[in-house]
């Protein structure tokens, strides 16, 4: 008997027939946790926002010239309400991801602000020894708190580092604290970062060397994209990557390594232009087809 319920045909992600959960390969979460956003405000709205977009995605894809949601069948969670304490709503997203692991499908969980990651990565490391998180981010989010908070969305890296066996590589980072910066000396045999300011040397084979038949979740805050792509987040930082760089990396990590979930975060929608919303769309059907369907890359 199946312990979840799905969203119907006309509101899930894609907007797709809903399959048979045998034949599915992938379960998206939408979960628009809104908590501790210390900006501009908004990612409670992103999911559905999201779904809406997806449904008018052309599901051809003109590069691997197939259509990846005829093989991975996706199934859209319907999730009821997220709890009002932040704590239960981490702990409620984990055991969800839980879940998923025992059913054997892979997750990708739309937020929400960034806080979410760390209630998602702890069910895979109960599953595996190690585990690369990749995060796409404009921010380090390595403080120890913020704003008097622990689990904020400032801190979802650090959080996710109090696991032992976590390694993390941050690309596109371009805004960080002194805090920071002295944890991320300290602790550089544990974290690697591309920098947004050396994007231009960043070095590729080594990339590829750091993920080679690794263990990786992909973490992707919509913030390391820029700001003149992607306004639509609480905190934009200038000078950030652009969509063919940003499919590049995805392609790559994907190619290099073994990704086990995914989530996508701090997307806060704007009422006026839903461009962005549609971006984003597009940008976890890239990560879900990348990820699963790597053979034909």
């Amino acid at each position: 008997m199946n312990q979840f319920k799905f969203l119907k045909d006309r509101n899930n992600f894609l907007g797709i027939k809903n399959s048979k959960t045998a034949s599915s390969k992938v379960y998206i979460v939408p979960y628009g946790l809104e908590k501790t956003v210390s900006y501009g405000k908004g990612t409670s709205l992103g999911p559905k926002k999201i779904l809406n977009a997806s449904q008018q995605l052309e599901l051809y894809d003109i590069e691997l010239g197939i259509e990846p949601s005829a093989i991975l069948s996706p199934k859209t969670l319907d999730i009821k309400n997220i709890p009002s304490s932040h704590l239960s709503a981490l702990n409620k997203l984990e055991n969800i991801i839980e879940l998923i692991i025992e059913s054997k499908k892979f997750p990708i969980v739309i937020g929400g602000e960034h806080s979410i990651t760390p209630a998602c990565i702890k069910p895979f490391l109960k599953k595996n020894k190690n585990l690369i998180i990749v995060q796409f981010d404009a921010h380090a989010d390595l403080r120890d708190k913020y704003q008097g908070k622990k689990n904020s969305h400032a801190c979802s890296m650090r959080r996710c580092l109090d696991n032992e066996n976590i390694k993390l590589i941050s690309i596109g980072v371009r805004s960080i604290s002194k805090e920071e910066f002295i944890f991320y000396e300290n602790n550089k045999k544990r974290i690697e970062i591309f920098w947004a300011k050396d994007s231009k040397n960043w070095d590729m084979k080594k990339l590829k060397k750091l993920l080679q038949n690794k263990n990786v979740y992909i973490s992707f805050d919509v913030d390391v994209l820029d700001p003149s792509l992607m306004p639509s987040t609480g905190t934009p930082e200038p000078d950030g990557l652009y969509w063919d760089e940003a499919i590049s990396l995805i392609k790559l990590i994907s190619k290099s390594s073994r990704v086990l979930g995914a989530d996508i975060n701090e997307f806060s929608p704007s009422k006026y232009n839903s461009t962005c919303d549609f971006i984003v769309a597009k940008l976890i059907y890239k990560i879900m087809s990348y990820s699963i369907l790597k053979n034909i890359l």
